[in-house]
């Protein structure tokens, strides 16, 4: 009997099969980012501009309390009558620091105000790293649990929006403020934004 049965199929093959998946599959997650990103180099555009769906429309609806021993927060109603630059960030946050000289130079530019959105961050520690570093904030609002920031379309620390005087979204920055960033596109559109409103801009430019 036992001579005559049937050899049962051999598996072997099967775990080298997968351990070869595994192994060209970082490869082709490598190549696919290597393509979006030389996409956006070929075109033109930040590969941190990361499109929002707030972009061009009216900043969520929202109210921010001020961190504990400031005494301001923010609303929304708060953005409305003057261009402002909304810059979320935290004290734990690395590249909010490498940031801050360029967040600093920017609210020291006349006709220029900066409201901070403070993410996720004990206030003791948020107001113990602006003593240190500068407060270049006119406002801060304290997002202790980061709800608001969702409400955002935050991707991560920091972001930096520019908002017009009709309390419109018209930017986005995902990652640090860069002085080559604060020069060519920062400044140059809180200025376009003081004569007129975001969507009139944008249609002037198409």
């Amino acid at each position: 009997m036992s001579g005559n049965s049937t050899p049962e199929p051999s598996l072997k093959g099967t775990p080298l099969k997968r351990s070869h998946l595994f192994f060209f599959l970082p490869a082709v997650v490598f190549l696919a980012v290597a393509i979006v990103v030389a996409w956006f180099m070929m075109s033109g555009r930040d590969p941190q501009a990361i499109p929002s769906a707030l972009l061009d429309r009216p900043a969520p609806a929202f109210s921010l309390p001020a961190l504990a021993g400031l005494d301001q927060g923010f609303s929304r109603a708060d953005l409305v009558g003057q261009v402002t630059v909304v810059n979320v960030f935290a004290s734990w946050c690395t590249p909010c620091l490498a940031e801050h000289p360029s967040i600093m130079q920017l609210s020291k530019t006349p006709g220029v105000r900066v409201f901070g959105l403070n993410y996720k961050n004990k206030d003791d520690q948020a107001l113990a790293w602006l003593k240190r570093h500068g407060n270049p904030y006119a406002r801060i609002g304290a997002d202790r649990d980061g709800r608001v920031a969702i409400e955002w379309g935050v991707y991560g620390v920091p972001e930096t929006f520019i908002v017009d005087r009709t309390g419109v979204i018209c930017f986005k920055k995902v990652g640090p403020v860069t002085p080559q960033v604060l020069s060519e596109q920062i400044l140059p559109l809180v200025k376009a934004l003081r004569d007129k409103d975001c969507r009139t801009l944008k249609a002037g430019q198409g």
